[in-house]
């Protein structure tokens, strides 16, 4: 059990110790290794000269790099400190991330040599990749370091949506918060035997808190430094990794290169977690065929209320492709339209790791967490006899065609049970008649020459006819607004586009 009670100081060196806590493969030929004991020297270290530089307990440090030892190390000093860790996702534009550096009051930057050429800022900065005194070899001072002991309210990161609705909204997490989280994430302890593959960026709560999980528990990580589908499956072959991490997007990228696959052994793989986005039963039947000794699960979680909410829990075996039921400790509500508990309609979640509210805006606050302490999620979910809840749609994303609600995830998964489709993404246009239409973005398998009349009659044949597509688009992928995350916004000014131009 987690004795910690500072996030990033989570070392046990009676469990531990000297064993192998890390394989940075940010130079894939020339791999790195450092034991639990080194993560945890580096890290007190950088903590030491963080407080040289002059920073205090309470000041923000921004953090723009990609995954890397030097990441993670800065990210535990930071928090060991006293500081707060603002984790940026580096693929932003300019505008967005001097946005982000200004409304975190940032202090300090901690960025590697390819982000560093794009900052304009005058704020000191740490350069990871740097060999004179602005670098990460300088900003260590070894030596033993007493550990920042944060109040319960102290927050140990602010962590920044992915701005699909808008500018991106800063989310304060505490140490407290997310040391409960660990912990229910370890109540299956131990998981030393495991060896971790992470690949989505640091910046994201999925890879961040599945790194956090594998010291506190022990664990080895092989961490890459992006996602790159043939490095991905050359990594679990080449380290015999036992739990793999992703999002769905990464595996459905996974398994178009099948020349690879055909060539490397996964039979190490005991666990495949997907999360931060729902996956199509054919991906979910797709994973489970490549990794046939796997127990393969998909997690939900937020950012605003905690990284998990569910899993397999009461004893008893889950829904097929659903989330599982209810965690301990956690209080869930689903509220239909009308305001009433029903088995199906918006998550309400209250947790221990709820955020106290977004940074700077009080009225975005309002809307999403109520005075008794709910975070009302947007996201649609149903719940089955067995209690097993099943992700329906983005409350946000439903729209309204003749009188009926379409989600566009039910319609997308209908469309991807065709076999010839690997993804969809389906957003409304509007129409005088109907209030607003569905049209469909298709990615079809290699090879198809599948028509849009196929998929229209696909749809017609498998959902109410309501839903099926008016237009569909094919494209050789979907464009991402961030880890796992269709670009909507995107698609839909596309779609407009397109449906406008047809029918003028």
């Amino acid at each position: 059990m987690i004795k910690a009670y500072n996030l990033g100081a989570l070392f046990e060196p009676s469990l531990g110790g000297d064993t192998l806590a890390l394989i940075d493969c940010r130079v894939w030929d020339a791999p790195k290794r450092y034991s639990h004991r080194q993560i945890d020297d580096l890290a007190n270290a950088c903590a030491r000269g963080l407080l040289r530089r002059g920073l205090e307990p309470g000041d923000a440090v921004a953090i723009l790099s990609s995954n890397s030892m030097e990441f993670i190390v800065t990210y535990l000093a930071v928090l060991r400190a006293g500081m707060i860790a603002v984790p940026i996702n580096y693929k932003f534009p300019k505008d967005i991330i001097e946005f982000i550096l200004q409304d975190a009051a940032a202090k300090h930057v901690i960025c590697d040599d390819v982000r560093r050429q794009d900052l304009t800022t005058n704020l000191p900065i740490t350069n990871l990749d740097a060999t004179d005194a602005s670098g990460f070899e300088a900003l260590q001072e070894p030596g033993d370091f007493e550990v920042y002991r944060p109040s319960d309210t102290d927050v140990a990161m602010v962590l920044y949506t992915s701005g699909s609705t808008g500018r991106p909204k800063g989310v304060p997490l505490t140490h407290k918060g997310h040391i409960w989280a660990l912990k229910g994430r370890m109540s299956n302890w131990p998981f030393t035997n495991h060896r971790l593959l992470v690949a989505a960026p640091l910046y994201h709560m999925n890879a961040l808190c599945t790194f956090l999980f594998g010291l506190a528990a022990a664990t080895s990580i092989v961490l890459l430094p992006e996602f790159d589908a043939r490095r991905y499956l050359q990594a679990i072959d080449t380290y015999k990794c036992t739990w793999i991490t992703s999002v769905p997007t990464m595996l459905a990228m996974v398994l178009k290169e099948e020349d690879l696959i055909e060539t490397l052994d996964f039979s190490s793989v005991q666990i495949v977690r997907m999360g931060s986005a729902p996956v199509s039963g054919k991906l979910w039947d797709r994973v489970k065929a490549m990794f046939p000794g796997a127990n393969v699960m998909n997690v939900y979680g937020t950012t605003e209320a905690g990284p998990i909410v569910f899993g397999p829990t009461g004893g008893k075996p889950i829904s097929e492709h659903s989330l599982g039921r209810q965690m301990p400790e956690i209080d869930l509500k689903l509220v239909d339209a009308n305001g009433q508990e029903a088995e199906e309609g918006v998550l309400w979640q209250r947790t221990p790791a709820n955020m106290s509210g977004y940074l700077n805006l009080p009225e975005k606050t309002a809307e999403v967490l109520t005075a008794d302490g709910w975070y009302v999620s947007g996201d649609v979910f149903r719940r089955d006899k067995h209690d097993c809840y099943f992700f329906v749609g983005r409350s946000d994303d439903m729209f309204v065609c003749g009188g009926e609600n379409i989600y566009p995830g039910q319609v997308e998964a209908v469309l991807v049970s065709h076999p010839e489709i690997e993804h969809s993404c389906v957003v409304p246009v509007p129409d005088d008649i109907k209030g607003e239409k569905p049209v469909a973005f298709v990615v079809r398998q290699s090879g198809s020459q599948l028509t849009e009349d196929a998929v229209k009659q696909h749809a017609i044949a498998k959902a109410p006819a309501y839903q099926h597509p008016r237009m569909v688009i094919f494209l050789d992928e979907l464009p991402l607004a961030g880890p796992g995350k269709i670009d909507r916004n995107g698609m839909q000014t596309r779609a407009l586009g397109l449906w406008q131009t047809q029918n003028n």
